[in-house]
């Protein structure tokens, strides 16, 4: 999935690898754990405070790709969950002919097909309601972000 955010790609590459922007717009997100000094490098690692719902959780972030301000994939586990989640950036020019410059963000998860969840499996077609919830939530929060400088 994609959206188009009126913002140039360093804008957005920005709000998704500093960690006090990603705690801003992600309201899932709370704080890191861990000191974010060289976040994000391939062999880094980085846990987070997260809340799924009213359960506070921790989440691993374990960069394994990072081309700024192109591409930025990590491998997540968050309990039980693991899956994959890549950012792709691309600098589009505005289509009013204003010469305005904006970024098509990219999102993808991949996840299991089944997830087992506390002695009961959440089958493939609910882990993919749920990826899809997950990157259309993240989409429009960085899109608000970057637009709408504080």
């Amino acid at each position: 999935m994609s959206a188009v955010v009126e913002a140039p790609r360093l804008r957005v590459w920005r709000a998704l690898t500093e960690p006090a922007e990603i705690v801003a717009w992600d309201e899932s997100v709370v704080a890191p754990i861990d000191a974010t000094d060289g976040y994000p490098q391939v062999g880094t690692a980085l846990r987070w405070r997260y809340r799924l719902g009213s359960v506070q959780l921790v989440l691993h972030d374990h960069p394994h790709e990072v081309h700024p301000p192109e591409r930025f994939r990590s491998r997540l586990m968050l309990g039980s969950l693991r899956f994959e989640q890549t950012y792709t950036l691309y600098e589009e020019r505005a289509l009013d002919g204003g010469g305005g410059v904006r970024t098509r963000l990219g999102l993808k998860l991949v996840a299991s097909s089944s997830v087992p969840v506390m002695g009961a499996v959440v089958d493939r077609f609910e882990v993919r309601r749920i990826a899809v919830g997950r990157i259309d939530t993240s989409l429009r929060a960085v899109q608000k972000w970057c637009e709408n400088p504080a």
